[in-house]
């Protein structure tokens, strides 16, 4: 999935090991799976397939001592899934850690948006 730029600010990415990595759209995956109660659903949301939703939350689940979400299987209406105590830690812990981002480079962050162009015509001033 690759979800572009569709809000403005910092995007925070923890590398917790070299091969284990917490951003933007696993904290919304999982936040997602909280609300909903399907991975399904979570994944239709965030604009991304069921395989690939699955494929990341299995990633999390292997990369943590204890699962972040837990599933139940069934029928139509009947499986589901939910975030762990674990994996409720675990997206708190990284929205703090985001939070804490935003009040850092807020000043800044600021500074850099007076220097954007605002218009296309401010664009082509630039350019030239």
């Amino acid at each position: 999935m690759k979800a572009g730029n569709v809000t403005t600010g910092p995007r925070l990415r923890v590398v917790l090991e070299p091969e284990i990595a917490l951003g933007p759209g696993k904290a919304d995956l999982l936040e997602r799976i909280r609300d909903t109660g399907s991975i399904a659903e979570a994944g239709r949301e965030l604009g991304m397939s069921y395989k690939r939703a699955w494929t990341l939350i299995d990633e999390l689940n292997r990369c943590f001592r204890q699962p972040l979400v837990e599933t139940s299987r069934g029928g139509s209406g009947h499986g589901g899934a939910a975030l762990t105590r674990r994996g409720e830690e675990v997206l708190a812990s990284y929205r703090r850690m985001e939070a804490a981002t935003c009040a850092a480079v807020r000043e800044d962050l600021e500074a850099l948006r007076k220097l954007v162009a605002s218009s296309p015509d401010d664009l082509l001033a630039k350019a030239c």
